[in-house]
């Protein structure tokens, strides 16, 4: 976002404004919201048992985890599970692609941003879905996928990532496996959550370590979704 535009939100953010503009704004912003819910609920509830993989939109076709990811993606619906991911390029798309070679399910959980992200080829035509809202897409991901593989990525991997394991640590919705792909690039922050967050400051307990998973093959991720599941019924998380 280029600088005049941050300028103009934050004044944008302190004008006042007359009770009318805010009823009108607001309560207009809260049709959309419900109907971005409607849609949503309505096209993923056809979906069935799914995994969420997440990574950057970033990530060349030629990077090692691009190929993981379609690899990982190909693999589990041959198990039967669906793939829904953000519905980007980079990770995203490998993952769809992964789904659409395998003839599973590919359903893309899109966001409107105004750079980088457009649904990518391999979506499934009637799993595709546009958001506007970054929450209402987070809805979507927790309540219809039965595990999340996580693949390198930016700012936004990382928002997924820990909202899923916040909602499972205060037990807002059921537990379910987190795999995060990659030892090399997972390693120093797992380790400054267990040397700082951990044994130095005490923010976390000692069993929250045990909610995800850290593997550097497909077949890996796919085993540890797949014998999760072999001890518990697959069923929506909330």
């Amino acid at each position: 976002m280029a600088m005049d535009e941050s300028t103009d939100l934050i004044k944008d953010a302190f004008e006042t404004k007359t009770w009318n503009e805010i009823h009108t704004t607001d309560s207009w912003r809260v049709f959309k919201i419900i109907s971005e819910l409607v849609e949503g609920y309505e096209k993923l509830s056809r979906i069935g048992p799914s995994v969420a993989i997440f990574g950057s939109a970033r990530t060349h076709y030629n990077n090692k985890y691009y190929k993981l990811a379609e690899e990982i993606a190909f693999e589990l619906v041959q198990k039967g599970y669906g793939v829904i991911t953000g519905g980007g390029p980079g990770i995203m798309e490998a993952a769809n692609k992964g789904a659409k070679r395998g003839n599973g399910k590919s359903a893309g959980i899109n966001i409107d941003l105004p750079f980088e992200q457009k649904p990518n080829s391999f979506i499934d035509r009637d799993k595709l879905i546009t958001f506007d809202h970054f929450f209402v897409r987070k809805v979507m991901f927790m309540k219809y996928a039965q595990g999340f593989i996580v693949l390198p990525g930016g700012f936004g991997t990382f928002d997924e990532l820990f909202e899923a394991i916040t909602l499972i640590q205060t037990k807002k919705i059921g537990r379910f496996p987190i795999v995060l792909v990659g030892e090399s690039y997972w390693g120093g922050l797992l380790d400054w959550i267990t040397e700082v967050m951990l044994a130095e400051e005490h923010n976390i307990s000692e069993e929250d370590m045990h909610l995800f998973r850290v593997v550097d093959t497909a077949s890996e991720a796919v085993a540890y979704i797949d014998q999760f599941y072999s001890r518990y019924l697959l069923s929506p998380n909330f």
